[in-house]
């Protein structure tokens, strides 16, 4: 639960990082605009600070075996900072205005592409894991 409440914590600090930067590196550089900086400060509010904290509580709830979660959890963690890190790349460029080569954009979507899935598919494998806790604790 430490770990989990650790992590939750961290999220948080990079939540509020992500929204200090958005906010003050588009108004340094007189950018006023949609882009993908305007996200990140969600995405790790959510799927790192609430999804953590969500962790923590359910884990004390419900002491059942989570056999996997840990490795789960690994992916899920760099699917998760591995598409923000793919937002700060696209909206750093779309605020200071330079073009991309077709190369570099497609690069640049494609990890964020793949790193949504990762952590889509490890979301779905981890709710599955805390199902099977959930259904061992109440058969005991």
């Amino acid at each position: 639960m430490k770990r989990y409440m650790n992590c939750a914590i961290a999220y948080a600090v990079l939540a509020l990082a992500g929204g200090v930067f958005f906010r003050e590196f588009t108004k340094i550089n007189g950018f006023d605009g949609a882009t993908a900086l305007g996200v990140i400060h969600s995405h790790y509010l959510i799927l790192g600070t609430l999804f953590f904290l969500a962790l923590t509580i359910f884990s004390r709830v419900f002491a059942g075996e989570k056999k996997g979660l840990d490795k789960v959890l690994v992916g899920y963690q760099i699917g998760l900072n591995a598409a923000v890190v793919m937002m700060l790349v696209r909206g750093v460029f779309e605020v200071l205005g330079t073009v991309l080569p077709s190369g570099v954009d497609a690069a640049i979507s494609g990890i964020a592409g793949l790193s949504h899935i990762v952590l889509g598919v490890c979301l779905v494998w981890a709710l599955v894991i805390l199902k099977r806790s959930v259904a061992a604790v109440e058969q005991a």
